[in-house]
């Protein structure tokens, strides 16, 4: 995280010296940018961590379907439960797959 930051810096710094290639949108969306890439190298580094938040993606679905707070396909509630059920099994299969709390 604290690379990300630092990286975020220098671009920051850099366009602040080439105002040119810098427009208003680059500004609404690059926090946006910045939060996906770091999520997507923590979950990348750490198998355990992506494993467990598929599973918890996936168990999300149905009780919003119950509730109508999101309507959902059918189709989409079952292939939920199965990749979630899926992601159960691999963490007991190999158990340094599941998620550790300190």
């Amino acid at each position: 995280m604290e690379r990300a930051a630092r990286d975020k810096a220098r671009r920051d710094e850099a366009l602040s010296r080439d105002p040119l290639g810098h427009s208003v949108a680059d500004e609404g969306t690059e926090w946006l940018q910045a939060f996906l890439l770091l999520l997507f190298r923590s979950l990348r580094r750490h198998p355990p961590l992506l494993l467990d938040t598929v599973k918890n993606l996936c168990d999300i679905l149905n009780p919003l379907d119950q509730l109508g707070i999101y309507k959902s396909n059918p189709g989409v509630i079952g292939l939920g439960g199965l990749v979630s059920s899926v992601a159960g099994i691999i963490t007991v299969a190999w158990p340094q797959l599941k998620l550790k709390i300190h």
